[in-house]
């Protein structure tokens, strides 16, 4: 059974700045939370570096290179150079073939760049966006592009700058109807989503078509107001990137009432700066930063929002919001350096949904693929349909409103490990460590188990290594049998004293297969003994 019950109420409430103990357990508490997998070495520094410069550097947002071409059958782009600003063929036939090409790149890289995180919330933020504005990969990878470089490069940025930039991106215009919505037609798929799920939320229904913060008026308002944008440039064979377009001609030119939930507003015929006016508006309501602040919170510290926490954590977080025009940074600086975050009631609260399962392994052992851009590539979309097996496809969300255990209540991140998904976790697990890994070439990738146990605190000591793995992997503490049954594994039954003369042996010869391989399946069987472990599959 995973350890992922319901907590009692946390022994501080307070949004203070924590004052106690930077000790490992506090700093790997932080690294599990705000990345993919920390190594041993990331988190010795944080308690070297402390709790203030570590979040200070974590909330740094990196630079991170465009997906390139690996596969020839693009037929336009080269071999390792990018695609993003390049046309399209065009033959129909030929431009799927590229398109197709530029998608499977796309996902190659999105796997590299979590693989590749730095000491950044920058991934972990953007996913948290990605199942915010929930939209699929559209049919033009150029757009899909963009819009998730529009989510990374404002993954601490302005809310309400970003949601106005949402609206009307290429990739949400088309998934969301958008680019169809015109004054002759009215569609009201985005102007809902826009008020249900990326703004203000729902809330229970209180009167007939009234959801306690909008109303079915306001919908349709809404739409009006969002009416005359299309895309161009998909998949065109002379525009380097799709772009949103606004026609006059497509727009509902007329004044739009908004209900009482909204002051009765009116929203005057503006033009392709119209919907830019009624965001503003809708981000009048102290509720927009109510409905945020608590995304935030289920993602970054626990699912189980008691009313205390509701009404002080989270009520904290928006006013400091709120205070700040609404930027996120500000926000995400007060929570992960507060009493409260680091409370230990916290820690294991949350399951780990697949791709956390999936780097969690990897970037903790400091394991990459390291062969040719197309060995790499290929190896990369491996790690890709892993994920989209347990249940998470990075390009994919499964619907508008994110993947469930994010935002189902009561179960939440519970709906990770039903009784399909826990199998497919433990079979990665031994298929990572103690088997071939992902072979692609006539190369293996799998867990560096050695690079792993060279970067621990006393490698040569078997009770300082498991200790050290506990740690790192874990985020409550580990029992005395449990600890000796892991020691066991590495020692292979014999006395401490043999580990530390084998692990010698290697580190005196490390390119001699004679003395390392023993010592790396010792160690590969210890992480996949760790990795099937109830305690390992919560953060």
């Amino acid at each position: 059974m995973i350890p992922n019950q319901p907590i009692e109420e946390p022994v501080s409430l307070s949004m203070s700045p924590y004052t106690g103990p930077c000790t490992k357990a506090q700093a790997a508490h932080l690294l599990r939370r705000t990345m993919f997998g920390a190594t041993n070495q990331q988190i010795l520094s944080a308690v070297s570096n402390g709790m203030a410069a570590t979040v200070s550097s974590l909330l740094q947002l990196p630079s991170v290179s465009p997906p390139v071409t690996y596969d020839p059958a693009d037929g336009i782009s080269a071999v390792g150079t990018t695609w993003i600003n390049s046309v399209y063929p065009v033959n129909a036939t030929a431009a799927q073939t590229t398109e197709t090409t530029r998608l499977l790149s796309l996902a190659a890289w999105s796997m590299q760049r979590l693989n590749n995180q730095q000491l950044s919330i920058v991934e972990k933020m953007t996913l948290f966006w990605i199942n915010h504005f929930g939209a699929t990969a559209t049919f033009d990878s150029r757009a899909t592009y963009n819009y998730h470089m529009l989510l990374r490069n404002n993954a601490l940025g302005n809310f309400k700058q970003l949601v106005k930039d949402v609206t009307i991106d290429p990739c949400m215009l088309l998934f969301l109807n958008g680019a169809t919505n015109n004054v002759f037609s009215p569609n009201e798929n985005y102007a809902r989503e826009l008020l249900e799920l990326f703004t203000i939320g729902k809330g229970p229904q209180i009167g007939p078509g009234d959801y306690s913060h909008y109303t079915e008026e306001d919908v349709a308002a809404g739409a009006k107001i969002l009416t005359g944008y299309i895309v161009d440039g998909l998949r065109s064979d002379t525009m380097t990137s799709p772009v949103a377009t606004f026609l006059s001609l497509l727009h509902d030119n007329t004044n739009k009432q908004l209900s009482y939930h909204f002051g009765n507003a009116t929203v005057s015929s503006a033009g392709a700066t119209e919907y830019s006016n009624y965001i503003d508006i809708i981000f009048q309501q102290p509720q927009v930063a109510t409905y945020i602040c608590t995304k935030l919170y289920r993602y970054f510290v626990n699912y189980d929002i008691t009313p205390a926490v509701q009404a002080t954590v989270i009520q904290e977080m928006a006013s400091t919001l709120i205070a700040n025009n609404y930027s996120i940074l500000p926000v995400m600086q007060e929570l992960l350096t507060s009493q409260h975050f680091y409370d230990v009631a916290l820690r294991g609260s949350i399951i780990r949904g697949p791709i956390e399962i999936l780097f969690g392994k990897l970037n903790a052992t400091s394991s990459a693929p390291t062969f040719n851009l197309e060995t790499n590539a290929n190896m990369y979309l491996s790690t890709y349909f892993f994920g989209e097996t347990m249940g998470q496809a990075y390009l994919a969300p499964p619907s508008v409103a994110g993947w469930s255990a994010y935002y189902q209540a009561p179960a939440f991140s519970q709906l990770w490990v039903n009784s399909t998904h826990i199998k497919t976790r433990f079979d990665l697990a031994a298929y990572l460590t103690i088997f071939t890994g992902i072979a692609f070439n006539n190369q293996n990738f799998k867990i560096n188990a050695l690079a792993f146990v060279n970067g621990l605190s006393v490698p040569s000591d078997p009770v300082i290594v498991i200790n050290d793995i506990c740690e790192v992997f874990c985020p409550k503490p580990i029992n005395a049998i449990q600890k000796a049954v892991l020691k066991s594994i590495l020692t292979g039954g014999l006395p401490d004293f043999e580990w530390t003369v084998d692990y010698n042996a290697y580190l005196a010869d490390p390119t001699n297969i004679n003395v390392s391989t023993p010592v790396r399946q010792k160690v590969e069987q210890v992480l996949f003994r760790v990795f099937v472990m109830p305690e390992f599959q919560t953060i």
